[in-house]
């Protein structure tokens, strides 16, 4: 018998494993770097290269770095910083999981089992340099003559010939790391390193982190009592930041720091450091109401304002930019007049047809985006994301068909990933100047299930919704009934136009239930104005589940009388929201890894939709599920809750669900906990991931009852 889809879902990592990802295309146009592991079920990557021939003959594919050879053998060993860096970016698999390249994509970079390698990416030479370890974020330089690493909190430098290696920026003490993305940058703010080379491989900006003013939480392992608790540094909502400063070094030893009014402006957001001009750094106010793009000169460290921007509510960070043009100016998005719009210099290229997510790649001529149809366009794309050329003529795109696609961009060359939601998996295409040339290859786990999500909208204000019913149903059975399956909040859309996105759902349908996604107001791509409206709020993204599932009962058949939610984080939130305050609606909940009390949360995130508890304590109080305005009153219903969360979770701490359950105790209302031990706020363990899944549908039947007798899916 084969594996169960729980089971499958969770070896292959949600059917991610042996598909190439990681995309980096050669200035020259003549490779193509990537990551991607021998099979779906293999978690182990490999650092792979698509030849490109000039002259139109066959590409073709070779591995440059084999993690089995390089380690001869031996076992991947992380070193606690690694595990931590893989945290904060979602990472469950190994091997090469990341790397960086030199200008020209000659060389690549990559950490191992905590060793520094690199690898000819011409002749597929790989060899490891000696360095002290452990190696965290290796990167070349532009000229690919020298490799930067930080080890011990301390950044490095040493020659790719393996000469050389010596200590640029040393941390005065155990509270300061150099080099390094802080928590919150690489948590929240989508900056995920700490140190950028100069165009001229001279010297580099290196961010100093100094956390020593952050509250300390401790992590402990009830099921082993013997260890240690983890101490971290936490920036709850409130409380004190790491402090982080930007210092120039040069090669030659000088260290210059460079100055901003950091008390007004102290999260440095984003760096980008290019030959089209001088250092920009993007830096916000803690309340992420103003920002500041700021040019810098490397050799005295002053300052230039280049431009400052305001919004009452808060100002989004995306990703590729601030950048420079290859002619010297400002690219960059902004909220402008209802829209999400790309500017070059004083030029707006796009309107409020075109919502922009982020910006790709910028050339001599246009600017490569990746977004979704604004409020002005002129037919819905529920669940869609397109790439566009846009130049000053207009925006062209580039991808075809209903689906969600990605690219990545150099020159001539595109590598244009696409997934739809009549297929399972994803095709990474490669283009010059337009035209296909070669299809990347995958050797991804098949889906043992076919998602069947029907993409619509809801209700008046046209939520985006996907709507799942059992493959076997068929009309006339009667109604079913219903999970509701969001995330629901900020950074999170779930109604997307790829097949493998809704497998999970797909899979409790097959268990009788008729399931809906439903993104509302606050989550991201559809206007300014729609993901703003969180503000100060919570409850909007709670009344958009509601009116999406009337509204859908119109349609489908849905029965009103049974209606279950299910989420995970925000989602975990959302799901405890629904049955607290609305258990005329909902009936029962899984609330997994919920945010309960937003005081408990972190800063960036938390203070940019709520302020402070400080300054806005009753903001708090109403969004918390722990207050008396949490818990419903007295007279209503006490709906089932399940109320799931690993006790390793550095990110939502278990904190949350523990004071869930005593709010609810006290309050006399019954639960269930399912306390995940070793588990963080991911869940990569195969059989904790797979019982997870079948432990939701057991309690989701006992507390809605009444199943249809009809379901050749069952458990598999």
């Amino acid at each position: 018998m084969g594996l169960s889809f729980p089971r499958l879902h969770a070896r292959t990592q949600r059917f991610g494993l042996g598909v190439p990802r990681g995309f980096t295309v050669s200035p020259d146009g003549e490779r193509v770097v990537f990551v991607r592991s021998g099979s779906g079920t293999d978690r182990t990557h490999k650092l792979w290269v698509l030849d490109l021939p000039a002259d139109g003959g066959e590409a073709a594919e070779r591995v440059v770095a084999e993690p089995s050879a390089l380690l001869a053998g031996a076992e991947e060993e992380l070193s606690a910083e690694e595990r931590a860096r893989r945290e904060r970016s979602r990472e469950g698999s190994a091997g090469i999981v990341g790397y960086a390249v030199d200008a020209a994509a000659e060389i690549a970079a990559f950490a191992l089992s905590g060793r520094l390698f690199t690898a000819e990416l011409r002749s597929g030479t790989a060899r490891e340099l000696p360095v002290p370890g452990p190696v965290l974020d290796p990167r070349p330089s532009p000229d690919g003559r020298r490799v930067a690493y930080v080890s011990g909190g301390a950044l490095r430098v040493i020659g790719t010939d393996g000469s050389g290696d010596m200590e640029l920026a040393v941390p005065e003490d155990a509270g300061t790391t150099y080099g390094l993305a802080e928590f919150i940058a690489s948590e929240e703010m989508g900056r995920d390193r700490g140190f950028w080379w100069s165009p001229d491989s001279d010297g580099l900006l290196v961010a100093r982190a100094d956390d020593r003013a952050v509250r300390r939480w401790y992590i402990a392992d009830p099921a082993h009592p013997d260890r240690e608790p983890q101490k971290v540094g936490y920036p709850a909502a409130g409380t004190p930041n790491a402090e982080v400063r930007l210092f120039r070094y040069g090669l030659d030893g000088s260290r210059t720091e460079v100055v901003w009014d950091r008390e007004r402006f102290p999260y440095l957001a984003r760096v980008h450091w290019s030959s089209a001009g001088a250092p920009l750094l993007l830096v916000q106010a803690r309340d992420q109401r103003s920002q500041r793009v700021l040019a810098v000169d490397p050799a005295a460290g002053t300052t230039a304002t280049v431009r400052e921007d305001t919004d009452p509510a808060w100002l989004e960070l995306l990703p590729g930019v601030p950048c420079w043009s290859p002619d010297g100016r400002l690219v960059r998005v902004g909220d402008e007049s209802g829209a999400r719009a790309l500017s070059v210099g004083e030029d707006r290229l796009t309107d409020a047809a075109l919502h922009v997510r982020a910006v790709l790649d910028v050339g001599p001529d246009d600017v490569l985006v990746s977004a979704s149809a604004g409020a002005a366009a002129a037919a819905p794309e529920t669940g869609e994301t397109h790439v566009y050329r846009v130049s000053a003529t207009g925006a062209e795109r580039v991808s075809e068909g209903v689906g969600w696609h990605g690219a990545v961009r150099s020159g001539a060359v595109t590598v244009l990933v696409s997934s739809r939601p009549d297929a399972p998996g994803a095709v990474a295409r490669v283009l010059r100047d337009g035209k296909p040339v070669a299809v990347v290859g995958s050797s991804g786990a098949e889906p043992p299930l076919r998602a069947r999500p029907v993409l619509t909208e809801a209700g008046e204000r046209r939520i985006p919704c996907a709507v799942l019913l059992p493959s076997w149903y068929e009309e006339g059975q009667g109604p079913l009934p219903v999970l509701m399956d969001p995330y629901g909040g900020p950074h999170g859309p779930r109604a997307v136009a790829a097949h493998n996105a809704h497998l999970t759902s797909q899979w409790f349908a097959e268990q009788g239930f008729a399931v809906v996604v439903a993104d509302g107001r606050g989550t991201p791509w559809r206007s300014p104005a729609w993901e703003k409206a969180v503000l100060r709020d919570f409850s909007v993204t709670l009344e958009d589940q509601v009116a999406a599932v009337r509204a859908l009962a119109e349609r489908f058949p849905l029965d009103l009388e049974r209606v279950a939610v299910r989420g995970w984080s925000f989602g975990g939130y959302l799901a405890g929201l629904a049955v607290l305050r609305r258990p005329d609606v909902f009936h029962a909940a899984v609330v997994g890894a919920p945010v309960t009390d937003w005081r408990l949360y972190d800063t960036h995130y938390t203070e940019r939709y709520l302020g402070t508890p400080e300054a806005d304590p009753e903001v708090y109080a109403a969004q918390s599920l722990l207050t008396d305005d949490g818990l419903a009153e007295p007279g209503e219903p006490a709906r089932p809750m399940m109320i799931v969360h690993g006790l390793a979770d550095d990110n939502v701490v278990v904190a949350h669900a523990l004071r869930l359950s005593s709010a609810l105790l006290a309050a006399g209302r019954p639960h269930e906990v399912l306390p995940l031990s070793g588990v963080t706020h991911m869940t990569p363990q195969e059989q904790v991931a797979e019982n997870l899944l079948l432990l939701q549908v057991d309690f989701l039947k006992r507390s809605l009852g009444g199943f249809p007798g009809h379901q050749p899916g069952g458990r598999g």
